[in-house]
Protein backbone atom coordinates (compact mmCIF):
# COMPACT_ATOMS: atom_id res chain seq x y z
CA UNK A 1 0.00 0.00 0.00
CA UNK A 2 1.12 3.44 -1.15
CA UNK A 3 1.87 5.61 2.18
CA UNK A 4 1.34 9.31 0.43
CA UNK A 5 2.96 10.80 4.16
CA UNK A 6 5.91 8.78 4.26
CA UNK A 7 6.36 9.29 0.71
CA UNK A 8 6.61 12.69 1.08
CA UNK A 9 9.26 12.76 3.22
CA UNK A 10 11.56 11.11 1.01
CA UNK A 11 10.92 13.15 -2.25
CA UNK A 12 14.57 14.75 -3.11
CA UNK A 13 15.25 19.03 -3.29
CA UNK A 14 15.92 18.38 -6.74
CA UNK A 15 13.77 19.98 -10.11
CA UNK A 16 12.03 17.22 -11.53
CA UNK A 17 8.09 15.90 -13.08
CA UNK A 18 5.74 14.30 -10.70
CA UNK A 19 2.90 12.31 -11.41
CA UNK A 20 -0.06 11.93 -9.79
CA UNK A 21 -2.36 8.26 -9.88
CA UNK A 22 -5.70 7.24 -9.02
CA UNK A 23 -6.55 4.06 -7.15
CA UNK A 24 -6.63 2.21 -10.89
CA UNK A 25 -3.31 3.17 -11.68
CA UNK A 26 -3.86 5.66 -14.14
CA UNK A 27 -2.44 8.75 -14.44
CA UNK A 28 -4.91 12.16 -13.59
CA UNK A 29 -2.03 14.82 -13.59
CA UNK A 30 1.54 15.87 -14.41
CA UNK A 31 3.07 18.55 -12.75
CA UNK A 32 6.65 20.10 -13.25
CA UNK A 33 8.57 21.57 -10.04
CA UNK A 34 11.66 23.66 -9.61
CA UNK A 35 11.95 22.01 -6.55
CA UNK A 36 10.36 18.68 -6.03
CA UNK A 37 9.89 18.48 -1.86
CA UNK A 38 8.33 21.85 -1.85
CA UNK A 39 6.08 21.13 -4.53
CA UNK A 40 4.33 18.07 -4.30
CA UNK A 41 4.00 18.70 -0.34
CA UNK A 42 1.84 21.82 -1.57
CA UNK A 43 -0.99 19.60 -2.74
CA UNK A 44 -1.45 17.81 0.70
CA UNK A 45 -0.96 21.01 2.82
CA UNK A 46 -3.64 23.35 3.81
CA UNK A 47 -6.70 22.38 1.15
CA UNK A 48 -9.03 24.16 2.30
CA UNK A 49 -6.82 27.12 0.46
CA UNK A 50 -6.80 25.43 -2.96
CA UNK A 51 -9.09 25.62 -5.84
CA UNK A 52 -12.27 23.33 -5.96
CA UNK A 53 -10.41 21.92 -9.18
CA UNK A 54 -6.83 20.89 -7.01
CA UNK A 55 -9.03 19.63 -4.06
CA UNK A 56 -10.82 17.32 -6.59
CA UNK A 57 -7.85 15.93 -7.97
CA UNK A 58 -6.16 15.52 -4.51
CA UNK A 59 -9.00 13.64 -2.95
CA UNK A 60 -8.55 11.09 -5.90
CA UNK A 61 -4.71 10.68 -5.44
CA UNK A 62 -3.39 7.14 -4.27
CA UNK A 63 0.05 7.21 -4.94
CA UNK A 64 2.49 9.70 -7.68
CA UNK A 65 5.72 9.16 -9.25
CA UNK A 66 8.53 11.29 -10.01
CA UNK A 67 10.85 11.78 -12.57
CA UNK A 68 14.57 13.58 -11.13
CA UNK A 69 16.09 16.44 -14.30
CA UNK A 70 18.75 17.96 -14.17
CA UNK A 71 17.02 21.47 -14.60
CA UNK A 72 13.48 23.19 -14.37
CA UNK A 73 13.94 23.99 -17.98
CA UNK A 74 14.27 20.35 -18.58
CA UNK A 75 11.50 19.19 -16.73
CA UNK A 76 9.54 22.08 -18.33
CA UNK A 77 9.89 20.06 -21.64
CA UNK A 78 9.50 16.56 -20.32
CA UNK A 79 6.31 18.18 -18.48
CA UNK A 80 4.90 18.90 -21.58
CA UNK A 81 5.53 15.36 -23.68
CA UNK A 82 3.79 13.32 -21.07
CA UNK A 83 0.70 15.35 -20.64
CA UNK A 84 0.52 15.13 -24.76
CA UNK A 85 1.09 11.23 -23.92
CA UNK A 86 -1.07 10.45 -21.44
CA UNK A 87 -3.64 13.56 -21.39
CA UNK A 88 -4.47 13.49 -17.76
CA UNK A 89 -7.54 14.41 -16.76
CA UNK A 90 -6.92 17.21 -14.40
CA UNK A 91 -4.26 18.77 -16.74
CA UNK A 92 -4.50 21.80 -19.30
CA UNK A 93 -2.77 20.40 -22.76
CA UNK A 94 0.40 23.06 -22.84
CA UNK A 95 1.24 24.12 -26.31
CA UNK A 96 3.35 22.54 -28.25
CA UNK A 97 7.19 22.76 -27.83
CA UNK A 98 7.67 24.00 -31.63
CA UNK A 99 5.65 27.18 -30.12
CA UNK A 100 8.56 27.65 -27.84
CA UNK A 101 11.19 30.48 -28.53
CA UNK A 102 14.36 30.43 -29.45
CA UNK A 103 17.92 32.58 -29.39
CA UNK A 104 19.30 32.24 -33.49
CA UNK A 105 22.28 34.05 -34.20
CA UNK A 106 22.09 34.15 -38.29
CA UNK A 107 25.76 32.73 -38.84
CA UNK A 108 25.24 32.25 -42.38
CA UNK A 109 24.67 36.14 -43.04
CA UNK A 110 27.93 38.18 -43.33
CA UNK A 111 27.16 40.52 -40.44
CA UNK A 112 24.98 38.48 -38.66
CA UNK A 113 22.31 39.25 -36.55
CA UNK A 114 20.83 38.10 -32.90
CA UNK A 115 17.17 37.28 -32.75
CA UNK A 116 14.51 35.19 -31.44
CA UNK A 117 12.05 33.07 -33.21
CA UNK A 118 10.19 29.85 -32.64
CA UNK A 119 10.91 28.06 -35.88
CA UNK A 120 13.98 25.82 -36.22
CA UNK A 121 15.40 25.73 -39.62
CA UNK A 122 18.69 24.51 -41.15
CA UNK A 123 20.11 27.63 -42.63
CA UNK A 124 23.67 27.33 -41.12
CA UNK A 125 22.17 30.18 -38.30
CA UNK A 126 23.12 28.95 -34.36
CA UNK A 127 20.05 28.38 -32.37
CA UNK A 128 19.89 28.61 -28.56
CA UNK A 129 16.93 26.77 -26.37
CA UNK A 130 14.44 26.63 -25.65
CA UNK A 131 13.78 29.01 -23.42
CA UNK A 132 9.92 29.09 -21.16
CA UNK A 133 8.90 32.07 -22.36
CA UNK A 134 9.55 35.04 -24.59
CA UNK A 135 10.20 37.56 -22.27
CA UNK A 136 13.50 35.30 -21.17
CA UNK A 137 15.17 35.26 -24.57
CA UNK A 138 14.38 39.12 -24.39
CA UNK A 139 15.85 39.73 -21.28
CA UNK A 140 18.93 37.34 -22.90
CA UNK A 141 19.27 39.24 -25.67
CA UNK A 142 18.91 42.49 -23.90
CA UNK A 143 21.61 41.35 -22.28
CA UNK A 144 24.29 40.46 -24.80
CA UNK A 145 23.60 43.47 -26.45
CA UNK A 146 25.05 45.23 -23.15
CA UNK A 147 27.97 43.23 -23.14
CA UNK A 148 28.99 42.78 -26.61
CA UNK A 149 28.78 45.63 -28.85
CA UNK A 150 26.51 44.93 -31.80
CA UNK A 151 24.21 46.57 -33.48
CA UNK A 152 20.69 46.84 -32.47
CA UNK A 153 18.90 49.23 -35.48
CA UNK A 154 17.48 48.00 -38.61
CA UNK A 155 20.28 48.76 -41.21
CA UNK A 156 20.97 45.88 -43.42
CA UNK A 157 24.47 45.14 -44.22
CA UNK A 158 26.57 45.18 -46.15
CA UNK A 159 23.37 47.08 -48.07
CA UNK A 160 23.48 50.32 -46.12
CA UNK A 161 27.43 50.62 -44.94
CA UNK A 162 28.49 54.20 -45.33
CA UNK A 163 24.82 55.85 -45.28
CA UNK A 164 24.10 57.76 -42.93
CA UNK A 165 26.20 58.45 -39.92
CA UNK A 166 26.48 56.32 -37.14
CA UNK A 167 23.82 56.39 -34.69
CA UNK A 168 24.30 57.05 -30.83
CA UNK A 169 25.48 53.26 -29.63
CA UNK A 170 28.84 53.60 -31.69
CA UNK A 171 29.84 56.98 -29.69
CA UNK A 172 29.11 55.66 -26.46
CA UNK A 173 31.03 52.67 -27.15
CA UNK A 174 27.49 50.55 -26.81
CA UNK A 175 27.88 49.28 -30.84
CA UNK A 176 31.22 48.43 -33.11
CA UNK A 177 29.55 50.76 -35.80
CA UNK A 178 29.76 48.13 -38.47
CA UNK A 179 27.73 50.61 -40.50
CA UNK A 180 30.37 52.77 -40.89
CA UNK A 181 32.57 50.66 -42.69
CA UNK A 182 35.37 50.75 -39.96
CA UNK A 183 34.71 47.15 -39.20
CA UNK A 184 35.54 44.15 -41.62
CA UNK A 185 33.08 41.21 -41.44
CA UNK A 186 35.52 39.10 -40.12
CA UNK A 187 35.78 41.57 -37.08
CA UNK A 188 32.43 41.26 -36.28
CA UNK A 189 31.87 37.48 -37.18
CA UNK A 190 34.49 37.33 -34.33
CA UNK A 191 32.47 38.97 -32.36
CA UNK A 192 29.29 37.20 -32.85
CA UNK A 193 31.87 33.64 -32.23
CA UNK A 194 32.07 35.06 -28.70
CA UNK A 195 28.54 35.41 -27.95
CA UNK A 196 27.95 31.57 -28.79
CA UNK A 197 30.46 30.97 -26.86
CA UNK A 198 28.73 32.92 -24.00
CA UNK A 199 25.11 31.62 -24.71
CA UNK A 200 26.94 27.90 -24.94
CA UNK A 201 27.72 28.56 -21.15
CA UNK A 202 31.63 29.01 -21.90
CA UNK A 203 31.61 31.94 -20.61
CA UNK A 204 34.64 31.98 -18.43
CA UNK A 205 36.79 34.34 -20.14
CA UNK A 206 34.26 37.07 -20.43
CA UNK A 207 33.72 36.74 -16.64
CA UNK A 208 37.15 37.08 -16.12
CA UNK A 209 37.73 39.65 -18.34
CA UNK A 210 35.12 41.70 -17.08
CA UNK A 211 36.52 41.54 -13.64
CA UNK A 212 39.52 42.65 -14.61
CA UNK A 213 38.12 45.60 -15.92
CA UNK A 214 36.12 46.13 -12.82
CA UNK A 215 39.18 46.20 -10.95
CA UNK A 216 40.90 48.51 -13.30
CA UNK A 217 37.63 50.79 -12.95
CA UNK A 218 37.64 50.36 -9.36
CA UNK A 219 41.55 51.65 -9.54
CA UNK A 220 40.80 54.65 -11.23
CA UNK A 221 38.37 55.23 -9.00
CA UNK A 222 35.73 55.31 -11.94
CA UNK A 223 33.10 53.38 -9.54
CA UNK A 224 29.89 53.90 -11.33
CA UNK A 225 31.65 52.02 -14.31
CA UNK A 226 32.99 49.47 -11.69
CA UNK A 227 29.11 48.88 -10.33
CA UNK A 228 27.83 48.60 -13.98
CA UNK A 229 30.58 45.58 -14.86
CA UNK A 230 29.72 44.61 -11.52
CA UNK A 231 26.45 44.04 -12.79
CA UNK A 232 26.92 42.56 -15.83
CA UNK A 233 29.17 40.04 -14.40
CA UNK A 234 25.84 39.13 -12.26
CA UNK A 235 23.81 38.64 -15.04
CA UNK A 236 26.24 36.53 -16.55
CA UNK A 237 26.54 33.79 -13.84
CA UNK A 238 21.98 34.22 -13.95
CA UNK A 239 21.50 34.13 -17.40
CA UNK A 240 18.98 31.26 -18.13
CA UNK A 241 20.56 27.87 -18.51
CA UNK A 242 21.04 26.47 -22.11
CA UNK A 243 18.68 23.37 -21.92
CA UNK A 244 20.36 19.75 -22.73
CA UNK A 245 17.84 17.35 -23.88
CA UNK A 246 16.76 19.19 -26.67
CA UNK A 247 19.13 18.52 -29.84
CA UNK A 248 19.26 20.80 -33.25
CA UNK A 249 20.41 17.56 -35.06
CA UNK A 250 16.85 15.99 -33.79
CA UNK A 251 18.44 13.15 -33.01
CA UNK A 252 16.42 9.68 -31.77
CA UNK A 253 18.37 8.16 -28.64
CA UNK A 254 17.86 5.37 -25.86
CA UNK A 255 19.28 6.52 -22.40
CA UNK A 256 19.96 3.18 -20.58
CA UNK A 257 21.48 2.82 -17.47
CA UNK A 258 21.24 0.82 -14.43
CA UNK A 259 21.30 0.61 -10.51
CA UNK A 260 22.03 -2.07 -8.65
CA UNK A 261 21.39 -3.56 -4.45
CA UNK A 262 22.28 -6.37 -2.72
CA UNK A 263 19.87 -8.48 -4.38
CA UNK A 264 17.80 -6.32 -6.87
CA UNK A 265 18.71 -4.62 -9.75
CA UNK A 266 16.71 -1.78 -11.61
CA UNK A 267 17.96 -0.97 -15.43
CA UNK A 268 16.32 2.02 -16.53
CA UNK A 269 15.75 3.82 -20.26
CA UNK A 270 14.88 7.25 -21.10
CA UNK A 271 13.30 7.36 -24.31
CA UNK A 272 14.44 10.97 -26.19
CA UNK A 273 12.52 11.28 -29.97
CA UNK A 274 13.23 14.44 -32.30
CA UNK A 275 16.21 15.37 -29.92
CA UNK A 276 13.03 15.71 -26.91
CA UNK A 277 13.14 13.45 -23.81
CA UNK A 278 9.38 12.13 -23.91
CA UNK A 279 9.38 9.69 -21.27
CA UNK A 280 11.19 6.30 -19.82
CA UNK A 281 10.64 2.92 -18.17
CA UNK A 282 12.15 0.94 -15.27
CA UNK A 283 12.70 -2.96 -15.11
CA UNK A 284 13.39 -4.40 -12.03
CA UNK A 285 15.32 -7.69 -11.96
CA UNK A 286 15.22 -9.90 -9.11
CA UNK A 287 17.83 -11.82 -7.16
CA UNK A 288 20.67 -10.99 -9.65
CA UNK A 289 22.88 -9.41 -6.99
CA UNK A 290 25.82 -11.14 -8.36
CA UNK A 291 25.67 -11.02 -11.75
CA UNK A 292 27.75 -8.79 -13.29
CA UNK A 293 26.73 -5.37 -14.97
CA UNK A 294 27.99 -5.83 -18.37
CA UNK A 295 25.99 -9.25 -18.43
CA UNK A 296 22.75 -8.00 -17.05
CA UNK A 297 22.81 -5.06 -19.50
CA UNK A 298 23.39 -7.50 -22.22
CA UNK A 299 20.36 -9.81 -21.63
CA UNK A 300 18.20 -6.79 -21.21
CA UNK A 301 19.23 -5.27 -24.55
CA UNK A 302 18.71 -8.18 -26.40
CA UNK A 303 15.41 -8.84 -24.32
CA UNK A 304 13.85 -5.25 -25.08
CA UNK A 305 14.60 -4.74 -28.57
CA UNK A 306 13.30 -7.69 -29.30
CA UNK A 307 9.69 -7.37 -29.00
CA UNK A 308 10.81 -3.31 -29.00
CA UNK A 309 8.16 -1.42 -32.07
CA UNK A 310 10.90 1.24 -32.51
CA UNK A 311 15.05 0.83 -32.32
CA UNK A 312 16.65 4.18 -32.24
CA UNK A 313 19.58 5.62 -34.53
CA UNK A 314 21.60 5.68 -31.16
CA UNK A 315 21.53 3.69 -27.99
CA UNK A 316 23.79 5.26 -25.15
CA UNK A 317 24.78 2.64 -22.78
CA UNK A 318 26.09 3.07 -18.93
CA UNK A 319 28.40 0.55 -19.33
CA UNK A 320 29.94 -1.32 -22.36
CA UNK A 321 28.89 -4.99 -22.74
CA UNK A 322 29.75 -8.01 -24.46
CA UNK A 323 28.84 -8.74 -28.37
CA UNK A 324 28.25 -5.00 -28.70
CA UNK A 325 29.21 -5.06 -32.30
CA UNK A 326 27.07 -7.65 -33.29
CA UNK A 327 24.53 -6.31 -31.18
CA UNK A 328 24.50 -3.27 -33.69
CA UNK A 329 24.30 -5.00 -36.30
CA UNK A 330 21.15 -7.10 -35.20
CA UNK A 331 19.36 -3.57 -34.16
CA UNK A 332 20.71 -2.18 -37.54
CA UNK A 333 18.86 -4.91 -39.32
CA UNK A 334 15.75 -4.36 -36.90
CA UNK A 335 15.88 -0.57 -38.17
CA UNK A 336 17.09 -1.15 -41.39
CA UNK A 337 19.44 1.63 -41.11
CA UNK A 338 22.73 2.20 -39.46
CA UNK A 339 22.46 2.07 -35.51
CA UNK A 340 25.55 3.16 -33.18
CA UNK A 341 25.67 1.56 -29.31
CA UNK A 342 27.71 4.54 -27.88
CA UNK A 343 29.52 4.23 -24.15
CA UNK A 344 30.11 8.20 -23.30
CA UNK A 345 32.91 9.22 -21.16
CA UNK A 346 32.15 12.96 -21.33
CA UNK A 347 30.33 15.53 -22.33
CA UNK A 348 26.58 15.90 -22.22
CA UNK A 349 25.58 12.24 -23.26
CA UNK A 350 27.91 11.29 -20.31
CA UNK A 351 25.84 13.65 -18.23
CA UNK A 352 22.45 11.57 -19.53
CA UNK A 353 23.52 9.00 -18.58
CA UNK A 354 24.35 10.11 -14.71
CA UNK A 355 20.94 11.53 -14.98
CA UNK A 356 19.67 8.07 -16.37
CA UNK A 357 20.90 6.35 -13.33
CA UNK A 358 20.12 8.17 -10.65
CA UNK A 359 16.52 7.72 -11.33
CA UNK A 360 17.31 4.11 -11.79
CA UNK A 361 18.29 4.42 -7.93
CA UNK A 362 15.38 5.63 -6.96
CA UNK A 363 12.85 2.74 -9.15
CA UNK A 364 15.49 0.66 -7.17
CA UNK A 365 14.49 1.95 -3.97
CA UNK A 366 10.93 2.57 -4.20
CA UNK A 367 10.70 -1.22 -5.17
CA UNK A 368 12.57 -2.41 -2.33
CA UNK A 369 10.38 -0.13 0.03
CA UNK A 370 7.09 -1.76 -1.99
CA UNK A 371 8.17 -5.79 -1.28
CA UNK A 372 8.76 -4.52 2.36
CA UNK A 373 5.45 -3.28 2.97
CA UNK A 374 3.95 -6.40 1.27
CA UNK A 375 5.40 -8.39 3.28
CA UNK A 376 4.28 -6.81 6.77
CA UNK A 377 0.78 -6.64 5.37
CA UNK A 378 1.12 -10.52 4.81
CA UNK A 379 2.71 -11.32 8.08
CA UNK A 380 0.08 -8.78 9.64
CA UNK A 381 -3.13 -11.43 7.52
CA UNK A 382 -1.37 -14.15 8.76
CA UNK A 383 -1.13 -13.65 12.12
CA UNK A 384 -4.66 -12.11 12.33
CA UNK A 385 -5.84 -15.73 10.63
CA UNK A 386 -3.87 -17.38 13.05
CA UNK A 387 -5.38 -15.66 16.33
CA UNK A 388 -8.60 -16.05 14.50
CA UNK A 389 -8.95 -19.94 13.84
CA UNK A 390 -6.72 -20.68 17.44
CA UNK A 391 -3.63 -21.43 15.73
CA UNK A 392 0.07 -22.12 18.62
CA UNK A 393 1.88 -20.86 14.74
CA UNK A 394 1.37 -19.32 11.71
CA UNK A 395 1.16 -21.74 8.42
CA UNK A 396 3.85 -22.65 6.66
CA UNK A 397 0.91 -23.60 3.93
CA UNK A 398 -2.61 -22.59 2.90
CA UNK A 399 -4.38 -24.70 0.52
CA UNK A 400 -7.12 -23.47 -1.79
CA UNK A 401 -9.48 -25.66 -3.73
CA UNK A 402 -12.34 -23.79 -6.64
CA UNK A 403 -15.54 -25.99 -6.38
CA UNK A 404 -17.38 -24.01 -8.03
CA UNK A 405 -18.65 -26.19 -10.94
CA UNK A 406 -19.22 -29.13 -8.66
CA UNK A 407 -22.39 -28.52 -7.78
CA UNK A 408 -23.58 -28.22 -4.77
CA UNK A 409 -24.45 -31.93 -3.86
CA UNK A 410 -21.19 -32.87 -3.75
CA UNK A 411 -20.12 -29.80 -0.89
Amino acid sequence: MFDIQEELKKLPERPGVYIMKDEKGDIIYIGKAVVLKNRVRQYFQSLSRQSPKVQAMVARISEFEYIVTDSELEALILECNLIKKHKPRYNILLKDDKHYPYIKVTMFEEYPRVIMTRKLEKDGSRYFGPYTNATAVKDTITLIKRLFPIKSCNKVLPRDIGKGRPCLNYHIYQCLGPCSGEVNKDQYRELMKDICNFLDGRHEEIVKKLEKQMKDAAERMDFEMAAGLRDKINSIRHISEKQKVLSTTMEDQDVIAFAKGDTDSCVQIFFIRGGKLIGREHFIFEGVGNTESRDLMNSFIKQFYSSAAYVPGEIILQEEIDEMNIIAQWLTGKRTSKVHIKVPRKGERKHLVEMVSQNAGIALEQFKEKIKKEENISKDGMEGLAALIGLDRLPCRIEAYDISNTGSSEI
